[in-house]
């Protein structure tokens, strides 16, 4: 009689998991900002006749189906990196319509759209983050990592340095496992791998590769720990003083007068504002973004002086306000003409932990 053993449920992060959120993250940008871009250009093409429209939201649904079915059909693992370059492209092309679904009126441009698609990008962001952040290693988690990886074996394609890391994850399982069926069966595959019959590919040298290892080389040599830290308080300093001057261009009575009262009957005209609370929130709008400019342009100065520290605080703090809070509502007034800014805004953010992690094993407070 076999042994009754409780089943186990809990689910097991795949490995490169992080690497497949961040092509669909990219892959759902680009596919929102390419659309909206081609759209424009070209004055909102429709393509059908007087009675058909295909609506690029039936594309986007087609490149999710795909995304579906390829890791249904195929166990290669070359599938998860077409799959999440499917799903991303999907997703940008349906929710891209998401003011269509939410009016009645089938609505495009409905002014909330751009918000909830921003907002959920920023979403996907985040989970990636959550997936990038490392986990400890189990027994149990890097036996399915080890068992995933002998597709390499499989395809002729196990390269010694993943053959190296193969052989560390099963003397993980050997030496820590409470289960002797896992350390059994982690001893055998050791075994088998270590044979000498065993096949071992060549290292790589692809074209992505060679850009890699060119673009490390480039970065090591040329961007240098100072020449990091200039570019990231220009980009802080530019996107400070950007806040600055839109926020003395609404509230100063110079060179025009008149300008805060033009723009606000704009967005009245064009529905932006279409209630006292709309106003309100227009207020609340350029008043966040008056201080997270003035939050990057104290930072900037601080970094400049060598206030690391807190330099890296007030540009986080006031980033993280420009992408999360800032964004979303600019997102609502000016559409998507506030993409290049965002676009911006997270390169300076990821620059800013470069740098601070630079400075940190470099031992510079």
């Amino acid at each position: 009689m076999p042994r009754k053993v409780r089943r186990i449920r809990t689910p097991v992060r795949r490995e490169r998991a992080e690497q497949y959120i961040l092509i669909s993250l990219l892959s759902f940008g680009f596919s929102v900002g390419a659309t909206r871009l081609f759209l424009e250009l070209t004055g909102f093409p429709q393509i059908g006749n007087s009675e058909l429209h295909i609506s690029h939201v039936l594309w986007g649904g087609l490149a999710l189906f795909v995304a579906a079915l390829l890791p249904l059909i195929f166990a290669n693992r070359w599938v998860y990196i077409l799959g999440a370059a499917f799903a991303g492209i999907g997703v940008g092309l349906f929710i891209d319509e998401v003011g269509k679904f939410v009016t009645q009126s089938y609505d495009y441009f409905f002014p909330p759209a751009a918000p909830i698609i921003y907002g959920f990008f920023l979403m996907t962001v985040f989970i990636y983050l959550l997936v990038r952040k490392p986990r400890p290693k189990n027994p149990r988690t890097e036996l399915y990592h080890a068992l995933d990886s002998l597709e390499e074996i499989l395809d002729h394609d196990l390269e010694p340095a993943e053959r190296a890391a193969l052989e560390d994850r099963l003397t993980l399982v050997v030496n820590n496992s409470e289960n002797p069926s896992y350390s059994l069966l982690a001893t055998h595959l050791l075994e088998f791998i270590e044979t000498e019959h065993q096949i071992v590919a060549e290292e790589s040298n692809s074209f992505w590769d060679r850009s890699e290892s060119r673009l490390r080389e480039i970065s090591a040599r040329w961007i240098t720990i100072n020449r990091l830290k200039a570019i990231v308080v220009g980009l802080l300093l530019a996107l400070g003083i950007t806040a600055f001057l839109k926020l003395g261009r609404l509230l100063l009575p110079f060179p025009n007068q008149d300008y805060l009262a033009s723009v606000v009957e704009e967005m009245i005209l064009i529905g932006r504002i279409a209630s006292p609370a709309g106003l309100q929130w227009f207020v609340i709008r350029i008043a966040l973004e008056g201080a997270a400019g003035g939050l990057l342009i104290v930072s900037s100065i601080l970094l400049l002086i060598n206030r690391e520290k807190s330099g890296y605080r007030l540009g986080m703090l006031g980033l993280i306000l420009d992408l999360t809070t800032v964004n979303l509502l600019i997102f609502y007034f000016d559409q998507f003409a506030t993409i290049l800014t965002a676009s911006i805004q997270f390169l300076a953010l990821i620059l800013l932990i470069v740098y601070r992690n630079r400075t940190a094993n470099e031992g510079i407070r």
